[in-house]
């Protein structure tokens, strides 16, 4: 029989292993929730442009899911680059337009 989930399970010391802060945790569980939310109230019309849960529960809240989700590693969070990065490519792209454009073009 499958262990019904509740606040103590999937453990947060678990979550929190997953992503950088608890503030983290909150976001990306409750953005998940909302688009398995979603999912389940446009089964009807057939529309598939939401993700299913990709985690088998036992539990009906979206909520819950979600967490069950981020704890298996189907849901991933990834720090969005900083400004230097972004600095960086851009400079990076400029330079390599610029190469090629210098370059003559081999027919």
């Amino acid at each position: 029989m499958a262990q019904r989930a509740n606040l103590m399970n999937p453990r947060m010391e678990y979550l929190l292993e997953r992503v950088d802060s608890k503030f983290t945790l909150v976001t990306l569980s409750a953005m998940r929730a909302r688009e398995i939310n979603d999912y389940y109230n446009q089964l009807g019309e057939g529309l598939g442009k939401i993700v299913p849960p990709q985690v088998t529960s036992v539990s009906r809240k979206p909520l819950s899911i979600a967490m069950e989700e981020i704890e298996v590693g189907k849901i991933e969070w990834t720090p969005l680059p900083t400004e230097e990065e972004l600095a960086a490519a851009a400079a990076a792209e400029a330079a390599a337009t610029e190469a090629a454009a210098a370059s003559p073009d081999e027919a």
